[in-house]
Formats: structure tokens, sequence, C-alpha cells
């Protein structure tokens, strides 16, 4: 076992420096995700008992991340990329502390702390993203994505556990609220130690001026496709456990608990994935991930109850993992592509992906607010989910298409 880690960690210490500072950067800032995924979203559910209000923060999330990519171009001509990305690690602390600050949770102010916190998603996936695709190439991108997703579910287990139960024995006493302040004075003292590592990087900024195109290539137009598909559910994910959990299981102890649910297994799966899968076999990882999302779907649809809360979380520990060590790869080898044939920065392709997940976006938390509206909170996070993972499965004969036309192409080129 000892000979197996050592040979693991030899594997590592063989790839470039600036793979090795984007992990280590990652890892650092993966200890705040899941606070901002998860508790946040729980913090307002706890706040208003309002399902739709957490929808809203969600929306004006997505609303802050596209905007913020156009941003981002504009700025790479100007400031370093390593800059920019400490930048939008950091402003998620800033959004927390918005919203710790508001003295009700009207829709106005969380609309504010939405933006904010959706700015610090644009800044750092905007510039994740290229630098994730310019330090890897296609043969090691399933390792890359594999040992992120390792380090991640990992972290998975250990802070929702920790923090959940802080915040649930806090409340014990009548004082959440503190409970959530000190929180967040913790993603920022994670957030500036992240950005340190940043800094140690040798990171280049994408080459050429101009990021925005409106003509593309038709076979940029399948992933753009896929890429809607992949937004229908990106809202669910985030905020469907927190309200589920908060309405049907218990508090925040409760969400913390069932997030490690299974996540240790899920953790060792996903690095075996990542560092024994090629190419070629990416597209029966993202097959696993659809139906996994699928039957987490169906269960929590079907039970509606703390039982088929704990189901629906343990299959997403699997889902979404599979779905992005998968997706990712997929997206950033048309990119390859695409860059070379059309002669134009990568960074213009990332800016543009990020319109279709935004419309995915839209349409799936625009299908729950209508189910809520017109029926109720309960038929909304019983069906609104089934609606979107179904309509999420076409996403594999679309991936398969991506696939095989990249084959003929990298022929081609």
């Amino acid at each position: 076992m000892l000979k197996k880690a050592k040979a693991e960690l030899a594997y590592f210490n063989g790839q470039s420096h600036n793979f090795k500072v984007l992990v280590i950067t990652n890892l650092i800032y993966s200890m705040v995700l899941p606070v901002i995924d998860i508790f946040v979203a729980a913090y307002v559910m706890r706040s208003s008992n309002d399902p739709s209000k957490v929808v809203v923060y969600q929306l004006t999330i997505y609303t802050g991340i596209p905007l913020t990519f156009l941003v981002n171009g504009w700025l790479l001509n100007k400031f370093p990329i390593k800059v920019l990305y400490s930048f939008g690690m950091i402003l998620s602390g800033v959004s927390m502390a918005i919203m710790m600050s508001l003295k009700t949770l009207d829709i106005t102010g969380i609309g504010i702390a939405g933006l904010v916190m959706g700015m610090s998603f644009g800044f750092y996936w905007a510039n994740r993203d290229f630098l994730a695709l310019s330090i890897t190439t296609d043969e090691n991108r399933n390792y890359y994505y594999g040992l992120e997703t390792f380090f991640y579910t990992i972290i998975a287990v250990i802070i929702p556990f920790m923090i959940g139960w802080f915040i649930e024995l806090s409340a014990l006493d009548g004082d959440a609220k503190f409970a959530y302040k000190v929180v967040t004075a913790i993603v920022f003292v994670i957030t500036i130690a992240a950005s340190f590592i940043c800094f140690k990087g040798r990171f280049v900024n994408p080459s050429g001026k101009k990021f925005i195109y409106f003509n593309f290539d038709p076979y940029w137009y399948k992933l753009l496709f896929l890429a809607v598909l992949k937004g229908l559910v990106q809202g669910f994910l985030v905020t469907a456990p927190a309200m589920l959990i908060m309405l049907l299981v218990g508090k925040e102890g409760a969400l913390g608990t069932a997030q490690s649910i299974g996540a240790v297994f899920a953790a060792i799966l996903m690095y075996i994935i990542g560092r024994k899968t090629k190419p070629e076999h990416r597209i029966y990882v993202f097959a696993a991930g659809l139906i996994l999302f699928t039957v987490a779907a169906l269960i929590n649809g079907i039970l509606y109850n703390a039982t088929g809360v704990l189901l629906f979380m343990l299959f997403l520990l699997l889902a979404k993992p599979l779905l992005d060590l998968a997706y990712f790869p997929i997206q950033f080898s048309v990119i390859d592509l695409l860059s070379k044939k059309e002669k134009r920065s990568e960074f213009a392709y990332i800016l543009n992906h990020e319109a279709g997940l935004y419309l995915g976006r839209l349409t799936g938390a625009g299908t729950f607010l209508i189910l809520a509206y017109f029926f109720s909170n309960e038929i909304a996070l019983r069906y609104a989910i089934i609606i979107v993972a179904v309509l999420q499965l076409s996403s594999y004969w679309v991936a398969k298409d991506i696939i095989s036309k990249g084959k003929e192409m990298k022929n081609e080129l």
C-alpha cells in the first residue's frame, strides 16, 4: 500500500511545475467550495424558509458569472491571470460577508450577495478553465480531473460534517448567525492562502486581444448544445441538496453528515478512473454519470422523504464527479482543435461556452420557479429535478457525436 502511494506521488511530481501549483491552489480553495455550494443556500433557507429565495439567489449568481467572464476577458489584457484568479477566490468571502451583514433577507439583499458571488465564480472559473486547458494535454486531462475530484470529494467528507455540526450546535445556544460569521472569517483565511500558492505559478495570459466572436465552426455549436444540457442541472446540483435536507431531514448537522455519506468511496473511485482511463473511455464515464443522476432524481421524486433525500445525496456524490471528469476533457479537446483551425485564442471559446451554460441554468432554474409559483414548492422539488435529469440524458448522444467528429477533425489537422 505504501509502495503504491509512493508511486502515485512520484507520478504527480513528474508533472510540470504549473500543473502542480494549479492542483495545490485548487486543493486549498476546494475547502471553501462546500461552504459556498451548500451552507450559503442553507443560511438563506434557515433565515427565510422559502425555497424560491434560494433559487433567486442562485439565479443572480448565474447572472453574475457570464458578465464577469466578459469583464475578465478585457482585464486579461491589463493584468496577470494569477491576479484575476486570486481576486475571484477572495471575492467569494466578500459575498458571504455581505450576506451575513443583511438584517433581513429580502430579494434585493439576496440579489446583491448573489451577484457578487457570481462575480467571484466568474473570475475563478474563467481563469481556472483557461489555466487547466493550457497546462494539460488531451492525454493527461483525465488524470488532472481525477486527481482534483479525489481531493474535492475527500474534503466533501470533512468540511460539511465539521461546519454542519458547528452551526447546529451553535444554534442550540440561539447563535447560529454568529456561527455563520465565524465560517465566513475562515473562508477569508483559506482564500488568501490559496491566492498565495497561486502566485508561485509561472502562468501565461491567453494570447491575442480579441475574445468575443459571434460566428464559429459548426462543430462548436454541438458543444454549446452540450453546455446547455449541462447547465440545466447545475442549479439543482448546488441548491437542491440544501433545500431538501433542510425541509425533509433536519438541520445543518444532518446536512453535513449526509454530504459525507459514501464520499470516501467516491473519492478513491474517481482517482482510479482518472488515473487509468484514456480519452476513448470518456463517453462511458459520462454515460455512467448521467444514469446515476437520473436514478437519484427518480428516487427523490418517488419517495420524497428523509430516506429518499439521503439516497439522492449518495447517488449525487458519484454522479457529479463522473460528469465533470468526462465533460471538461471533452470540452477542452474541442477547444484544442478549433483554436488551431480557426486561429483564435482558447479563451474566446471558454467565454462563449459560458453563454451555453447560462442558457441552460436559466432554463433549469426557471422550470423550478414556474412549478413552485403555479403549483407548490413540493411539486417543484419533486419533479423539476426529474424533468431536467431526463432531458440531460440526451447529452449522451450529443457527447458521442462530438467525440466522433473530433477524431475526424484531428486526422484532418
